[in-house]
Protein backbone atom coordinates (compact mmCIF):
# COMPACT_ATOMS: atom_id res chain seq x y z
CA UNK A 1 0.00 0.00 0.00
CA UNK A 2 2.85 2.36 0.88
CA UNK A 3 4.51 1.59 -2.45
CA UNK A 4 1.23 2.23 -4.29
CA UNK A 5 0.80 5.60 -2.59
CA UNK A 6 4.34 6.61 -3.41
CA UNK A 7 3.83 5.63 -7.06
CA UNK A 8 0.57 7.60 -7.23
CA UNK A 9 2.19 10.65 -5.63
CA UNK A 10 5.10 10.44 -8.04
CA UNK A 11 2.76 10.22 -11.04
CA UNK A 12 0.78 13.21 -9.75
CA UNK A 13 3.98 15.20 -9.18
CA UNK A 14 5.29 14.42 -12.64
CA UNK A 15 1.98 15.42 -14.19
CA UNK A 16 1.93 18.65 -12.20
CA UNK A 17 5.55 19.32 -13.16
CA UNK A 18 4.73 18.75 -16.85
CA UNK A 19 1.80 21.15 -16.65
CA UNK A 20 3.98 23.74 -14.90
CA UNK A 21 6.61 23.35 -17.60
CA UNK A 22 4.01 23.82 -20.36
CA UNK A 23 2.75 26.95 -18.63
CA UNK A 24 6.12 28.41 -17.62
CA UNK A 25 7.70 27.96 -21.05
CA UNK A 26 5.15 30.30 -22.60
CA UNK A 27 2.87 29.75 -25.55
CA UNK A 28 4.10 29.51 -29.14
CA UNK A 29 1.60 30.72 -31.73
CA UNK A 30 2.12 29.35 -35.24
CA UNK A 31 0.92 30.61 -38.59
CA UNK A 32 1.14 29.94 -42.31
CA UNK A 33 2.82 32.08 -44.92
CA UNK A 34 0.02 34.20 -46.38
CA UNK A 35 -1.55 37.47 -45.31
CA UNK A 36 -4.61 36.14 -43.51
CA UNK A 37 -2.55 33.69 -41.46
CA UNK A 38 0.04 36.32 -40.61
CA UNK A 39 -2.74 38.57 -39.31
CA UNK A 40 -4.47 35.80 -37.33
CA UNK A 41 -1.26 34.63 -35.68
CA UNK A 42 -0.15 38.18 -34.83
CA UNK A 43 -3.60 38.93 -33.45
CA UNK A 44 -3.57 35.81 -31.29
CA UNK A 45 -0.12 36.53 -29.88
CA UNK A 46 -1.08 40.12 -28.98
CA UNK A 47 -4.37 38.98 -27.48
CA UNK A 48 -2.72 36.35 -25.30
CA UNK A 49 -0.02 38.74 -24.12
CA UNK A 50 -2.76 41.19 -23.12
CA UNK A 51 -4.31 38.35 -21.09
CA UNK A 52 -1.06 37.89 -19.18
CA UNK A 53 0.49 34.98 -21.05
CA UNK A 54 4.04 34.81 -22.33
CA UNK A 55 3.47 34.28 -26.05
CA UNK A 56 5.90 34.09 -28.95
CA UNK A 57 5.25 33.97 -32.67
CA UNK A 58 6.45 31.43 -35.22
CA UNK A 59 4.65 32.16 -38.49
CA UNK A 60 5.46 32.28 -42.20
CA UNK A 61 5.29 28.47 -42.34
CA UNK A 62 4.03 26.23 -45.12
CA UNK A 63 0.82 24.32 -44.46
CA UNK A 64 2.37 20.89 -43.90
CA UNK A 65 5.33 22.31 -41.96
CA UNK A 66 3.00 24.15 -39.59
CA UNK A 67 0.97 21.02 -39.05
CA UNK A 68 4.07 18.93 -38.34
CA UNK A 69 5.31 21.56 -35.88
CA UNK A 70 1.96 21.47 -34.06
CA UNK A 71 1.92 17.68 -33.87
CA UNK A 72 5.53 17.54 -32.62
CA UNK A 73 4.95 20.18 -29.94
CA UNK A 74 7.17 22.86 -31.47
CA UNK A 75 4.19 25.19 -31.61
CA UNK A 76 1.13 25.22 -29.37
CA UNK A 77 -1.66 27.19 -31.04
CA UNK A 78 -2.59 27.72 -34.69
CA UNK A 79 -5.53 28.81 -36.78
CA UNK A 80 -6.35 26.14 -39.31
CA UNK A 81 -9.13 25.46 -41.79
CA UNK A 82 -11.56 22.57 -41.71
CA UNK A 83 -11.24 22.00 -45.46
CA UNK A 84 -7.45 21.83 -45.22
CA UNK A 85 -7.65 19.30 -42.40
CA UNK A 86 -10.05 17.11 -44.33
CA UNK A 87 -8.41 17.22 -47.75
CA UNK A 88 -4.70 17.77 -47.04
CA UNK A 89 -4.13 16.09 -43.66
CA UNK A 90 -6.71 13.30 -43.82
CA UNK A 91 -7.27 12.78 -47.57
CA UNK A 92 -11.05 12.95 -47.26
CA UNK A 93 -12.94 14.17 -50.34
CA UNK A 94 -16.45 13.48 -49.04
CA UNK A 95 -18.86 16.39 -49.44
CA UNK A 96 -19.67 17.71 -45.98
CA UNK A 97 -21.49 20.81 -44.80
CA UNK A 98 -19.99 23.36 -42.41
CA UNK A 99 -20.94 21.60 -39.16
CA UNK A 100 -20.14 18.13 -40.47
CA UNK A 101 -16.68 19.30 -41.57
CA UNK A 102 -15.94 20.74 -38.15
CA UNK A 103 -17.17 17.68 -36.26
CA UNK A 104 -15.19 15.33 -38.50
CA UNK A 105 -11.85 17.11 -38.10
CA UNK A 106 -12.46 17.49 -34.37
CA UNK A 107 -12.98 13.72 -34.07
CA UNK A 108 -10.03 12.87 -36.31
CA UNK A 109 -7.61 15.00 -34.31
CA UNK A 110 -8.78 13.97 -30.83
CA UNK A 111 -6.51 10.86 -30.73
CA UNK A 112 -3.59 13.10 -31.72
CA UNK A 113 -4.26 15.28 -28.68
CA UNK A 114 -5.11 18.27 -30.86
CA UNK A 115 -8.25 20.18 -29.91
CA UNK A 116 -10.33 22.17 -32.38
CA UNK A 117 -12.02 24.92 -30.39
CA UNK A 118 -15.11 26.87 -31.48
CA UNK A 119 -15.09 27.76 -35.19
CA UNK A 120 -15.18 31.37 -36.29
CA UNK A 121 -17.55 32.68 -38.96
CA UNK A 122 -14.57 33.06 -41.31
CA UNK A 123 -14.86 30.76 -44.33
CA UNK A 124 -11.82 31.17 -46.59
CA UNK A 125 -12.93 28.86 -49.36
CA UNK A 126 -12.59 28.99 -53.11
CA UNK A 127 -14.93 31.32 -54.96
CA UNK A 128 -15.58 32.46 -58.51
CA UNK A 129 -15.36 36.23 -58.90
CA UNK A 130 -16.17 38.69 -61.67
CA UNK A 131 -15.54 42.44 -61.96
CA UNK A 132 -18.44 44.16 -60.21
CA UNK A 133 -19.37 46.26 -63.22
CA UNK A 134 -19.58 43.15 -65.42
CA UNK A 135 -21.70 41.41 -62.79
CA UNK A 136 -24.16 44.30 -62.78
CA UNK A 137 -24.28 44.56 -66.56
CA UNK A 138 -24.82 40.82 -67.07
CA UNK A 139 -26.98 40.13 -64.01
CA UNK A 140 -24.49 37.73 -62.43
CA UNK A 141 -25.21 36.79 -58.81
CA UNK A 142 -24.60 33.05 -58.69
CA UNK A 143 -22.32 30.53 -60.38
CA UNK A 144 -25.47 29.21 -62.05
CA UNK A 145 -25.98 32.66 -63.61
CA UNK A 146 -22.39 32.54 -64.86
CA UNK A 147 -22.85 29.05 -66.32
CA UNK A 148 -25.95 30.23 -68.20
CA UNK A 149 -24.06 33.26 -69.51
CA UNK A 150 -21.13 31.12 -70.67
CA UNK A 151 -23.45 28.76 -72.52
CA UNK A 152 -25.37 31.59 -74.19
CA UNK A 153 -22.20 33.48 -75.17
CA UNK A 154 -20.75 30.44 -76.94
CA UNK A 155 -23.93 29.84 -78.92
CA UNK A 156 -24.47 33.45 -79.92
CA UNK A 157 -20.95 34.33 -81.02
CA UNK A 158 -18.06 31.88 -81.16
CA UNK A 159 -15.58 34.77 -81.13
CA UNK A 160 -16.90 36.09 -77.80
CA UNK A 161 -16.06 33.16 -75.62
CA UNK A 162 -15.79 33.57 -71.88
CA UNK A 163 -12.30 33.50 -70.42
CA UNK A 164 -11.80 32.07 -66.93
CA UNK A 165 -8.59 32.31 -64.94
CA UNK A 166 -7.65 29.55 -62.47
CA UNK A 167 -4.48 28.50 -60.71
CA UNK A 168 -2.51 25.53 -62.04
CA UNK A 169 -3.64 23.18 -59.28
CA UNK A 170 -7.37 23.83 -59.62
CA UNK A 171 -7.27 23.25 -63.38
CA UNK A 172 -6.21 19.62 -62.94
CA UNK A 173 -7.23 18.46 -59.46
CA UNK A 174 -9.99 15.83 -59.24
CA UNK A 175 -12.22 18.16 -57.20
CA UNK A 176 -11.42 21.18 -59.38
CA UNK A 177 -12.54 22.73 -62.65
CA UNK A 178 -13.86 19.65 -64.43
CA UNK A 179 -16.36 18.57 -61.74
CA UNK A 180 -17.33 22.24 -61.22
CA UNK A 181 -18.34 22.42 -64.88
CA UNK A 182 -20.18 19.12 -64.62
CA UNK A 183 -22.22 20.23 -61.60
CA UNK A 184 -23.16 23.62 -63.03
CA UNK A 185 -23.64 22.42 -66.61
CA UNK A 186 -21.21 24.56 -68.59
CA UNK A 187 -18.20 23.74 -70.71
CA UNK A 188 -15.00 25.65 -71.37
CA UNK A 189 -12.53 24.54 -74.02
CA UNK A 190 -8.80 24.67 -73.44
CA UNK A 191 -8.43 28.13 -75.01
CA UNK A 192 -10.95 29.60 -72.55
CA UNK A 193 -9.15 28.40 -69.41
CA UNK A 194 -6.21 30.61 -68.52
CA UNK A 195 -3.92 28.92 -66.01
CA UNK A 196 -1.80 31.33 -63.99
CA UNK A 197 -0.43 32.11 -60.57
CA UNK A 198 -3.29 32.59 -58.12
CA UNK A 199 -2.30 36.20 -57.42
CA UNK A 200 -2.33 37.12 -61.11
CA UNK A 201 -5.99 36.13 -61.40
CA UNK A 202 -6.96 39.15 -59.29
CA UNK A 203 -4.91 41.54 -61.41
CA UNK A 204 -6.31 40.12 -64.65
CA UNK A 205 -9.87 40.52 -63.33
CA UNK A 206 -9.20 44.11 -62.27
CA UNK A 207 -7.79 44.88 -65.73
CA UNK A 208 -10.80 43.21 -67.39
CA UNK A 209 -8.59 40.62 -69.08
CA UNK A 210 -10.76 37.80 -67.74
CA UNK A 211 -14.52 37.37 -67.57
CA UNK A 212 -14.32 35.33 -64.36
CA UNK A 213 -11.63 33.93 -62.11
CA UNK A 214 -10.98 31.60 -59.20
CA UNK A 215 -10.32 33.53 -56.00
CA UNK A 216 -10.49 33.06 -52.23
CA UNK A 217 -13.55 34.31 -50.40
CA UNK A 218 -11.73 36.40 -47.77
CA UNK A 219 -8.89 37.75 -49.90
CA UNK A 220 -8.47 41.51 -49.48
CA UNK A 221 -8.11 42.02 -53.22
CA UNK A 222 -11.75 41.05 -53.72
CA UNK A 223 -12.71 44.28 -52.00
CA UNK A 224 -9.68 46.27 -53.11
CA UNK A 225 -10.17 45.49 -56.80
CA UNK A 226 -14.00 45.82 -56.64
CA UNK A 227 -14.78 42.22 -57.52
CA UNK A 228 -18.01 40.38 -56.86
CA UNK A 229 -18.03 36.85 -55.46
CA UNK A 230 -20.67 34.68 -57.09
CA UNK A 231 -22.85 32.65 -54.76
CA UNK A 232 -22.05 28.93 -54.89
CA UNK A 233 -25.73 28.08 -54.97
CA UNK A 234 -25.18 24.34 -55.58
CA UNK A 235 -22.62 23.98 -52.79
CA UNK A 236 -19.64 22.83 -54.83
CA UNK A 237 -16.81 24.37 -52.82
CA UNK A 238 -15.83 22.82 -49.50
CA UNK A 239 -16.05 24.80 -46.27
CA UNK A 240 -12.77 26.21 -44.97
CA UNK A 241 -13.90 27.46 -41.58
CA UNK A 242 -11.05 29.03 -39.59
CA UNK A 243 -10.69 27.48 -36.14
CA UNK A 244 -8.15 27.82 -33.31
CA UNK A 245 -6.41 24.48 -32.79
CA UNK A 246 -4.50 23.86 -29.56
CA UNK A 247 -2.49 20.98 -28.16
CA UNK A 248 -4.36 19.23 -25.35
CA UNK A 249 -1.35 19.51 -23.04
CA UNK A 250 -1.44 23.30 -23.37
CA UNK A 251 -5.16 23.47 -22.56
CA UNK A 252 -4.64 21.25 -19.52
CA UNK A 253 -1.89 23.57 -18.27
CA UNK A 254 -3.92 26.74 -18.91
CA UNK A 255 -7.53 26.21 -17.75
CA UNK A 256 -8.84 29.57 -19.03
CA UNK A 257 -7.21 29.40 -22.45
CA UNK A 258 -10.00 27.60 -24.34
CA UNK A 259 -12.62 30.10 -23.18
CA UNK A 260 -10.37 33.02 -24.07
CA UNK A 261 -9.59 31.74 -27.57
CA UNK A 262 -13.27 30.97 -28.15
CA UNK A 263 -14.05 34.60 -27.28
CA UNK A 264 -11.56 35.72 -29.93
CA UNK A 265 -12.94 33.27 -32.50
CA UNK A 266 -16.47 34.57 -31.93
CA UNK A 267 -15.42 38.05 -33.12
CA UNK A 268 -13.99 36.96 -36.49
CA UNK A 269 -15.99 36.55 -39.69
CA UNK A 270 -15.37 36.61 -43.43
CA UNK A 271 -16.28 40.29 -43.92
CA UNK A 272 -14.02 41.49 -41.09
CA UNK A 273 -11.16 39.31 -42.27
CA UNK A 274 -11.52 40.52 -45.85
CA UNK A 275 -11.26 44.11 -44.62
CA UNK A 276 -8.14 43.30 -42.60
CA UNK A 277 -6.55 41.49 -45.55
CA UNK A 278 -7.27 44.54 -47.71
CA UNK A 279 -5.61 46.87 -45.21
CA UNK A 280 -2.42 44.83 -45.46
CA UNK A 281 -2.40 43.86 -49.15
CA UNK A 282 -3.91 46.99 -50.70
CA UNK A 283 -3.42 49.78 -48.15
CA UNK A 284 0.02 48.47 -47.13
CA UNK A 285 -0.53 48.82 -43.38
CA UNK A 286 1.69 46.77 -41.03
CA UNK A 287 0.28 43.39 -40.05
CA UNK A 288 0.78 43.94 -36.31
CA UNK A 289 -1.04 47.28 -36.48
CA UNK A 290 -4.02 45.84 -38.37
CA UNK A 291 -4.26 42.99 -35.83
CA UNK A 292 -4.03 45.36 -32.85
CA UNK A 293 -6.61 47.75 -34.31
CA UNK A 294 -9.06 44.87 -34.71
CA UNK A 295 -8.54 43.68 -31.14
CA UNK A 296 -9.16 47.17 -29.78
CA UNK A 297 -12.19 47.77 -32.01
CA UNK A 298 -13.75 44.51 -30.79
CA UNK A 299 -13.04 45.30 -27.13
CA UNK A 300 -10.71 42.32 -26.77
CA UNK A 301 -7.77 44.34 -25.46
Amino acid sequence: MHKFRMTALLAFALGLFGAMQANAAGLVVGGKNFTEQLILSSMTQQYLKAKGYTASLKNGLGTTIMRQALESGQIDIVWDYTGTALVVYNKIDEKLDRDQSYQRVKELDAPRKLVWLQPSELNNTYALAVPRQRAEEEGLNTIEDLADRINRAGKQDADKKYLMGVDFEFASRPDGLEPLQALYGFSLDRSQVKQMDAGLVYTALRNDQLNAGLTYSSDGRVQGFDLKLLQDNKGFFAFYSAVPVVRQEILDANPKLAEQLNALSAKIDTAKMTEMNKKVDIDQLPIAQVAADFLRAEGLI
